[in-house]
């Protein structure tokens, strides 16, 4: 990233202190934690932990708190960070169906084995602004508000707002989760219908982009690894992309599941795997159809989305991009960027692209002087071609 500039020391340093001031803001008005920002603002320290490449949701909270919500500028001190820290090891592969459900829902199976576990999600909300949340006495309860009656003076249940909260009546009333919940492709695979996960030969470990440069075209591992620390907004224009016809794919949500996933190390020292603790992740996967081949039997497909946190928009958009990137596998034709996997690679890392942007705020001097010499030069010798030319007069018309 282009962060390089000298001169003006005196003017950079008093940059920093209105940098500070700008962050606190009215300092009448109470000061921001970092913990109130990592338990209420969990899914802004989602995006930068996945978009940083680190799991921490302490310092995800203090990178937005410092960078004052800017998510990319966050990612960015995450990923600085990160490459201070000492490496001593890779840990064993995840197993997410041993996940302790929080969400679980799939567009393909109303009876799924398991059941559908709706949990936390914005998806069934009114998108009608809560305005007992400004209410600084408001209680910690989550409630939802009533449309139909919020606003109204006198209604009951109403807040200093005049919003009328809806008491859940399923309160209290949660049954324990089934402790085996099988993946829908899984299920899919069962039956042979689905496209088989076969590891590479030999099992290799996985390539490591941040420390090893890429090659196209790049395999898998590498594609899933850029996108899992890629821009979310960029995958979602690209997944959208892929289901508006520039891609060739209109699949079904095979399942979304949120929960927590222990993580495994093995000491060499030890020689058997060591709990570290658990992580929160959001795993996706896409169910496609495809016709089949010559080689390949009509079945379906799957694309995979895998993010720190509950991503649910974050681990969609990378499961359809992985699908439409998987083209030339099955013989299809790589004609829409979505599938082009130079393209999505160089392009999904935000940390990168806003500093090729913002560099061009920095000091050109040298450059457009020689740009501006170059235009004059151009206009005077055409203004002295133009000069010695003959006049030519337009011929009368007959």
């Amino acid at each position: 990233m282009y962060v390089a500039v000298k001169g003006g020391e005196a003017a950079i340093l008093a940059t920093h202190e209105r940098v500070a001031e700008a962050r606190r803001g009215d300092a009448a008005v109470p000061e921001i934690s970092v913990a109130q920002i990592r338990e209420q603002q969990a899914l802004a320290c989602a995006r930068v932990m996945n978009e940083g490449s680190l799991y921490d949701a302490d310092l995800a909270a203090l990178a937005l708190k410092q960078a004052q919500g800017d998510v990319i500028e966050a990612a960015f001190l995450m990923r600085a960070y990160r490459t201070t820290l000492p490496r001593f090891g890779s840990s064993e592969p995840l197993d997410t169906a041993k996940m302790a459900i929080r969400r679980r829902v799939s567009a393909t199976y109303k009876d799924l084995p398991g059941g559908q576990v709706l949990g936390p999600t914005y998806d069934y909300t009114h998108r009608l602004f809560d305005f007992a949340l400004m209410d600084e006495g408001a209680p910690s309860v989550m409630v939802g508000p009533d449309p139909t009656t919020s606003g109204r003076e006198g209604a009951s249940g109403a807040n200093a707002s005049g919003v009328a909260r809806v008491e859940p009546e399923h309160d209290g009333l949660h049954a324990p989760l089934d402790a085996h919940m099988p993946r829908v492709p899984d299920i899919l695979g069962a039956e042979g219908l689905m496209e088989p996960e076969i590891a590479p030969e030999g099992d290799p470990r996985p390539f490591d982009l941040t420390r090893e440069p890429v090659s196209f075209p790049a395999d898998r591992d590498v594609r899933l690894q850029a996108m899992a620390r890629g821009d979310e907004g960029f995958l979602l224009g690209l997944g959208y992309s892929v289901q508006r016809g520039f891609g060739g794919n209109h699949p079904f949500v095979g399942e979304i599941r949120v929960g927590e996933v222990s993580v495994e190390f093995v000491p060499e020292e030890l020689g058997f795997a060591v709990d570290l603790g658990e992580i929160t992740l959001t795993e996706c996967q896409m169910v496609n159809q495809f016709a089949g081949s010559k080689d390949v039997p009509p079945q379906f497909t799957r694309g995979y989305g895998l993010a720190f946190g509950h991503s649910e928009r974050k681990a969609m958009s990378m499961s359809l991009v992985d699908r439409a990137l998987k083209a030339r596998e099955f013989g299809e034709a790589a004609e829409y960027p979505a599938q082009q996997d130079e393209f999505v690679l160089y392009h999904s890392d935000n940390v990168e692209a806003a500093g090729f942007v913002e560099h061009l705020k920095l000091p050109h001097y040298v450059d457009f002087q020689g740009e501006l010499e170059l235009i004059r030069r151009i206009r005077r010798e055409r203004e002295a071609r133009l000069a010695a030319e003959p006049e030519t007069l337009p011929e009368a018309a007959e």
